[in-house]
């Protein structure tokens, strides 16, 4: 049996199953998002903390931060106390989501935070395994 090592590695390649296409449901939510006077209103703050499986606090700590406006929780919704137009909040939200939700191994949210020292959390994904540090909001 004389077949060469290319052969048998084109073979096990083309019966490998194709490693690009990724069968993930989650969606990152957009927020839901109102103005009213000088205030912007996101209606779906608790749906998307609930997709986020963070709490409230954490993700109003971190939008304090990078609007870098005041903001406050009402019962499901977050008040912000400034116009922001709809761009900003989805892309804020995102990065929030690409930085402390989602693992950057295996892309997938199934992630939890642990103990916060010297100004870093440690996000810790429960899918695949991996660890690593990520920088406190």
């Amino acid at each position: 049996m004389d077949v060469n090592y290319e052969k048998l590695l084109d073979r096990a390649f083309a019966k490998l199953p194709s490693l690009s296409v990724e069968n993930v449901d989650f969606k990152i939510p957009e927020p839901d998002a109102i103005i009213q006077g000088n205030k912007t209103i996101i209606r779906n703050f608790s749906q998307i903390a609930d997709v986020a499986r963070r709490s409230k606090d954490e993700i109003e700590a971190y939008l304090t931060r990078e609007l870098a406006v005041h903001l406050n929780v009402e019962d499901q919704r977050l008040v912000i106390n400034a116009k922001i137009n709809q761009a900003t909040l989805n892309a804020k939200i995102k990065k929030y989501f690409e930085s402390y939700v989602i693992c950057k191994e295996c892309h997938k949210p199934d992630t939890h935070t642990e103990s916060i020292t010297r100004g870093f959390v440690t996000l810790v994904c429960e899918a695949c395994g991996a660890r690593y540090t990520v920088k406190n909001y």
